[in-house]
């Protein structure tokens, strides 16, 4: 999958490129712990160490700045959903281990999901980069909507199951319940709105019979 930040890397040198991944690491950083509206240009450059003219060069404008961190930030989220041990979410099992590594992750205790947290602050605050928050949630919803698909192609699904409908509950369990934990200190929330979705996901499981072995991935 090409990303957003691949894409305007490939007009940079390695050490453009490089240049410009340390100032949106930085800007990610200080917006997570700050917010957008909060965060100026100045605290940006000294953290990334780099110059007013190398922030300029890379990013004219603080809009087009946000653009990037948001792009980053749903890069991780993708990149994080990708790793050799969840497959392509096409199980029940897969899902399961999805919910338990988040479940576990003192990320969620920290601060919640980045990406949501900035995506709600900017939706609000400023409309014109809706777009680029759309796009961050229509490639993570893709991934688990591909592997709902698959399940329900298989017939380990009821061909009712909407796997739009059920990508849109799993993302919005994942943000509030990543929000409850934030607020908590602690895992709890998370763990039931995650649990409590994929009992839903579940409840479109078909019934298997003594003959048809062990549920897939399960």
């Amino acid at each position: 999958m090409t990303t957003t930040s691949q894409v305007s890397d490939r007009k940079l040198t390695a050490k453009g490129a490089a240049t410009r991944e340390r100032i949106v690491r930085a800007a990610a950083e200080l917006i997570y712990e700050h917010g957008a509206q909060n965060t100026n240009n100045e605290q940006i450059r000294e953290a990334a160490g780099v110059s007013g003219s190398q922030l300029t060069r890379h990013f004219p404008t603080k809009e087009s700045l946000v653009r990037a961190v948001l792009a980053w930030q749903a890069d991780g989220i993708v990149a994080r959903h990708q790793v050799p041990e969840l497959g392509e979410l096409d199980s029940l099992a897969a899902l399961h281990r999805w919910a338990d590594s988040y479940i576990a992750s003192q990320d969620m205790l920290r601060g919640g999901c980045t990406f949501g947290s900035l995506a709600a602050e900017v939706v609000k605050n400023e409309p014109a980069h809706r777009d680029a928050v759309a796009d961050g949630f229509e490639r993570w919803q893709a991934l688990f909507r591909r592997g709902l698909t698959r399940m329900r192609e298989r017939g380990e699904l009821r061909p009712d199951a909407d796997p739009a409908a059920l990508a849109h509950l799993l993302t919005a369990a994942f943000q509030g319940g990543a929000l409850l934990d934030q607020a908590a200190g602690e895992s709890t929330p998370l763990r039931d709105a995650l649990h409590g979705a994929l009992a839903y996901v579940e409840s479109f499981a078909v019934p298997r019979g003594p003959d048809d072995g062990p549920a897939a991935g399960r």
